[in-house]
C-alpha cells in the first residue's frame, strides 16, 4: 500500500515540512527536486504548487493532499476534506483573499465595481462573489505581480493576504473580503473508500492535528506539599485533569500538567505563592485529544 500525497511547494514548503517533523515524518528536499525524500515507505510525496493539488487529488493522480480550501472552491474540486489544519506561512491562522484598490480610489463598495476591470488569480472565486452582489465586471487572469497592475492596468485587484503588509507597502486599500481560507487535508474519493489508505490518512490526519494543537502549549511540572495540593489544583488549568504522583518516602507530590504558552509566566509566580518549586517547563510536539 502507498498513499501518493502532495504538498505545496513555495511559501509553505517549510512549515509544512516543519508541521511533518513535529507530527513524526521527517521529509527531505533538494531545491530543485519536485519528489522529496520521506521516511515512511507508505508515502510517496510530490511537491506542486498549491493551486493544482485540489484538481490532481479529484483526478486520482494523488491519493491525498494538502491544499487551502480557496483552491478546492476555485477548482470546483469534488474530494473528501479530511480535516483543516489552520496554519500559514507565517505561523498558525487564516489567510484571506480581498479586494484592493489604490489608496486614493473613488472605489468604496462592491457595487462600485461594476463596469470596473480586476486582476486575480482566483477568477472563478472573483466572479462568483461578483454574482452574489449582482455586480457585472471584467475578471481577468493574473499571472502574478498583481498589486503593480492598479491603476494603470486595471482598476482593482483581488489578492491573497496573511497581514495585508504587501498591500500596504504597494499603497493599497483592502475594500472587502472574498473569502477566508485556511489549509485543508483532502483526499480522492475512490481512495477514500480505500480502508488502508484511508486508514493511513487519518493517521496522518490525527497527527498533523495534533502537532498544530501543540505548538500554542507546554507541559509543565512542579512539586507541592500534600497539604497545600489543593490550592494547586485550585489554579492549574488542564486539558482533563493534572496528573498527580506521590514523590516516595515524603509528604510531597509530583503534579504535571499541559498548558497555554502564553499563562504560564502568570502562572508559575502564583503556583509558588502557594507552595509549589521545583518547576519544569518543556515544549510539546504533540497534543491528540
Amino acid at each position: 500500500m502507498n498513499v501518493k500525497l502532495g504538498l505545496p511547494k513555495g511559501s509553505l514548503q517549510e512549515t509544512t515540512f516543519n508541521l511533518f517533523k513535529k507530527a513524526g515524518w521527517s521529509i527531505k528536499a533538494s531545491s530543485r527536486s519536485y519528489f522529496p525524500r520521506i521516511d515512511d515507505d507508505e508515502f510517496t510525496v510530490m511537491l506542486l504548487r498549491a493551486q493544482e493539488i485540489a484538481r490532481y487529488v479529484e483526478e486520482g493522480v494523488l491519493d491525498a493532499g494538502l491544499t487551502g480550501q480557496d483552491w478546492v472552491e476555485e477548482n470546483n474540486a469534488d474530494v473528501v476534506e479530511v480535516i483543516e489544519l489552520c496554519y500559514a506561512k507565517s505561523g498558525s491562522g487564516k489567510v484571506r483573499w480581498v479586494v484592493a484598490v489604490p489608496e486614493d480610489s473613488p472605489i468604496v463598495s462592491v457595487k462600485d465595481l461594476e463596469g470596473k476591470r480586476i486582476a486575480t488569480e482566483a477568477v472563478n472565486m472573483t466572479r462568483k462573489f461578483l454574482d452574489k452582489h449582482g455586480v457585472q465586471a471584467e475578471v481577468e487572469f493574473s499571472w502574478g505581480a498583481t498589486e503593480v497592475k492598479v491603476p494603470e492596468l486595471v482598476d482593482a485587484i483581488v489578492e491573497l493576504t496573511e497581514t495585508g503588509s504587501s498591500l500596504r507597502a504597494n499603497k493599497l486599500r483592502i475594500m472587502d473580503t472574498v473569502m477566508e481560507s485556511t489549509t485543508r487535508l483532502i483526499a480522492n474519493k475512490e481512495c477514500w473508500n480505500d480502508p488502508a489508505k484511508r486508514s493511513k490518512i487519518e493517521t496522518l490526519a490525527m497527527l498533523l492535528d495534533g502537532a498544530l494543537h501543540a505548538e500554542t502549549k507546554v507541559g509543565l511540572k512542579l512539586n507541592i506539599a500534600k497539604d497545600n495540593l489543593d490550592k494547586v489544583l485550585e489554579k492549574l488549568p488542564a486539558l482533563r485533569h493534572p496528573t498527580v504522583s506521590n514523590l516516595s518516602g515524603s509528604d510531597w507530590c509530583a503534579v504535571e500538567v499541559v498548558v497555554e504558552e502564553s499563562v504560564v509566566r502568570k502562572l508559575i509566580p502564583e503556583l509558588k505563592q502557594v507552595g509549589a518549586e521545583g518547576f519544569i517547563e518543556f515544549p510539546l510536539n504533540k497534543v491528540i485529544y
